[in-house]
């Protein structure tokens, strides 16, 4: 008699995840997302009342979760922080910022500021962690996951962010490397890459009727995203539904990249 089949899980109980950039936005909603789906969430981030009080939203709905105050572009203060974990199995590499503005104007603070958060803190901050995990000898076994906040411009070019398009396309290379190399250590490796998401950041950057229009002309779907969507895709990667799935990228762009 064959087997019966069953649904693998998406469920995440028994998993320490640490979320970077978890004070606000995408961050800490992917926080309360892993910690519905039962994992003990580290929130990290540079500001520690924002870090506390998304602990205190996640605690008041039954989650478990911490709070570490750091920035991740200091690299000796992350690489400790993260040396001291007792354990980790999930990493979601979520700190980033952006500077919208014609390549002409990209001023040189700007350029630095993009690529030392987008670029130089996602590698610091994957390299010690996929350290933290290979601490643990049964690794390879109980698997562990990295996801890189990278974005739809990390697939196509755009006016007035030629410095996130690089910075994003630098992500999915590491990504994909990332992946390559640590595939038989158990560790799996993946992006995600939003279109334009419903936060404070993406309405100040669409503060004009004609940035918004643009915005909206390029989305298919014709809404910008939702943070429930991208905490549902980063559930999905990190948990057991997605054990075959390393190296690549889940586009959550309402059809932004398919044109």
């Amino acid at each position: 008699m064959a087997a019966v089949l069953k649904l693998p899980s998406f469920r995440l109980d028994g998993k320490v995840a640490l979320v970077t950039g978890a004070g606000r936005g995408l961050g800490a909603a992917m926080a309360a997302g892993f910690a519905e789906a039962g994992a003990e969430v580290i929130l990290l981030g540079r500001t520690r009342a924002h870090l506390e009080e998304v602990s205190r939203q996640i605690e008041s709905g039954g989650g478990r979760c911490s709070v570490t105050a750091c920035d991740v572009t200091d690299d000796e203060s992350v690489r400790r922080a993260i040396a001291a974990l007792p354990r980790l199995d999930i990493l979601v590499n979520n700190a980033g910022t952006n500077f919208p503005e014609p390549f002409t104007s990209v001023s040189d603070e700007h350029l630095d500021t993009m690529l030392d958060l987008n670029v130089r803190a996602y590698f610091v901050v994957a390299q010690a962690a996929v350290k933290k995990m290979l601490e643990d000898p049964a690794r390879q076994a109980c698997g562990g996951v990295v996801l890189n906040i990278s974005s739809q411009m990390g697939h196509v070019g755009s006016p007035n962010r030629t410095v996130y398009c690089m910075t994003k396309h630098a992500v999915e290379g590491l990504t994909k490397a990332m992946a390559v190399e640590l595939a038989a250590r158990g560790i799996r490796v993946n992006s995600i890459g939003p279109t334009f998401v419903d936060t404070p950041l993406a309405r100040r950057i669409a503060d004009t009727p004609e940035k918004r229009e643009f915005i909206m002309s390029r989305i298919p779907m014709g809404r910008l995203c939702r943070v429930e969507d991208i905490m549902a895709a980063a559930v999905y990667l990190a948990s057991p539904a997605a054990a075959m799935i390393t190296g690549t990228h889940l586009l959550v762009d309402g059809g932004w990249t398919a044109q």
